[in-house]
């Protein structure tokens, strides 16, 4: 009787049995014939110095899409979509590979790709876990989500250096104690539309520049710095050795609004916390308290205080934003 012959083993460098896995499945395109593709090229070419990269470019390096950080989570079609054309700093964007593709995804891709943002297809179990560890356990995603970069604040010096350099009188908004992340967002809008060179917030027991006051400012806070200050006072207390004036905005003010004169020289407005107002040290920090003739209400939001004020700076400046 023949011996039986031995089964053959795997083809060297083929993989053996399993060679088919290995292979694309059907329907996954290669990465140069999707649609986001070739945008992401042109953004890595523009961004890439003549002659090579090097570290005496003064060029910042790209992040590594893999470095682990404390990036947040930004889910669904619509907060994706307008946050890409705000600007917002993003670093990947997840879609699901089972995603049913709409207009927004597809311009989600689209504009992630031409802004140089990573885009990789994962599985909807993966990006369950992704937003499970970021505080949003059973979120609904729709199979889209956004990684964005953490903020980057300016040091409360910085700001006002660029303030002092600049071809008109400094403006800078300070922000007592303002909790609301929607309120910081709006004010970031109003001060960016009336001409001022930043915010200066508290480092602790304020709102922060989120998503929330992302979205809120309408992508302006991708151009409007926002400076940290471990210590308000102080740091109103060099704003005023370096020359510019502190007016806090107060419903029991010493002056109204527009009689103020301090308004077309270097000048800070403070705008106090919702509710509360201008904490005690800060208030004694002020070179003079405003305020806003009203009726009909006992008081203004913080935002809607803080445009109004920004709008009268703006008059006594001769409208020059």
């Amino acid at each position: 009787m023949p011996a039986k012959k031995s089964k053959k083993g795997p083809t060297k460098g083929s993989g053996g049995k399993n060679r088919r896995s290995l292979e694309p499945k059907s329907g996954t395109l290669p990465a140069e014939q999707r649609h986001w593709y070739e945008g992401k090229q042109r953004h890595k070419a523009a961004k890439r110095p003549a002659g090579g990269e090097g570290r005496g470019s003064g060029r910042q390096q790209e992040r590594s899409p893999n470095r682990p950080d404390n990036s947040d989570l930004l889910i669904g079609r619509n907060p994706v979509v307008e946050a890409l054309r705000a600007g917002m700093p993003a670093t990947r964007l997840f879609l699901s590979n089972s995603l049913d593709p709409d207009d927004r995804v597809n311009e989600a891709a689209k504009m992630a790709g031409a802004q140089g943002v990573d885009v990789q297809e994962v599985t909807r179990t993966e990006l369950d876990r992704r937003c499970e560890s970021n505080g949003l356990p059973g979120a609904a995603h729709q199979g889209i989500v956004l990684q964005v970069r953490p903020y980057q604040y300016w040091a409360a010096e910085g700001l006002l250096d660029r303030a002092l350099e600049s071809d008109t009188p400094p403006l800078i908004v300070a922000l007592d104690g303002v909790t609301d992340p929607h309120n910081l967002g709006a004010i970031a809008r109003s001060a960016a539309a009336f001409g001022a060179h930043g915010l200066l917030i508290p480092e602790r027991r304020a709102a922060g520049v989120t998503m929330t006051a992302w979205k809120t400012s309408a992508g302006t806070l991708a151009r409007l710095p926002v400076a940290q200050a471990t210590n308000l006072t102080r740091a109103l207390e060099a704003y005023k050795k370096a020359g510019l004036f502190v007016a806090g905005l107060d419903a029991d003010g010493d002056i109204q609004l527009p009689d103020l004169d301090l308004a077309t020289g270097p000048l800070v407005i403070v705008v106090g916390a919702e509710g509360k107002g201008l904490s005690r040290l800060v208030r004694e920090t002020c070179d003079v308290i405003a305020s806003i003739p009203i009726s009909g209400a006992e008081s203004l939001n913080a935002s809607v205080a803080a445009g109004v004020s920004l709008y009268e700076v703006a008059r006594h400046r001769g409208g020059k934003a």
